[in-house]
């Protein structure tokens, strides 16, 4: 029995052995990991945005002075964004055209807000060539639909800034918003 047991030890170490030389592997490819990663940390930090261009990636606007009918044109990204206060009229006449017979079909529900669905937050730029539609301003033409009208090349769109007519593919785009109160919305 004696002989037994000096077999089992030769055994053992060799098992122990291959044991150790795993952990050293494992362990050694983590701390090259860790290492990689430690490296990269402040490079791609470094490609965060900064301050100034996050300040940027939202804009608050009040809209407590903008009567139903109104329409204000503001920035965001550096591009025009409008906000349309609509009359009851107004949100009547969009929602009786079946989405069926627009280009581009899409309720003013799904442009809208529930509980909010006469504030129209759209972005001032034609999606054909990204011309800056009239019908935001005081006395600016608003088309065939009464919504929007693209000077450039003849878009016209309707109080929902849905793409009715012309060369526009698509409507005016919806940015990503929320009430902040009745009375601020923020765009982004």
């Amino acid at each position: 029995m004696a002989h037994d047991a000096g077999t089992d030890t030769p055994e053992l170490t060799a098992g122990d052995g291959v044991r150790r030389r795993d952990f050293i592997n494992i362990a050694a490819a983590s701390a090259a990991g860790v290492g990689g990663v430690v490296t990269l940390l402040p490079l791609i930090s470094q490609m965060a945005p900064s301050a100034d261009v996050l300040a940027e990636s939202s804009v608050e606007i009040d809209i407590s002075q903008i009567k139903p009918g109104q329409a204000i044109k503001g920035v965001f990204r550096k591009q025009p964004v409008f906000i349309r206060n609509l009359t009851p009229a107004e949100v009547a006449e969009a929602n009786k055209v079946p989405t069926g017979s627009l280009r581009d079909p899409q309720s003013l529900a799904e442009r809208t807000k529930p509980g909010k669905e006469n504030w129209l937050i759209t972005m001032g730029v034609c999606t054909h060539l990204g011309c800056v539609p009239l019908g935001a301003g005081e006395g600016e033409v608003k088309g065939e639909f009464g919504g929007y009208f693209c000077p450039c090349h003849g878009s016209h769109y309707d109080t929902a800034a849905r793409i009715r007519k012309g060369p526009a593919p698509t409507n005016l785009e919806v940015p990503e918003y929320a009430f902040n109160s009745d009375t601020v919305v923020k765009i982004g």
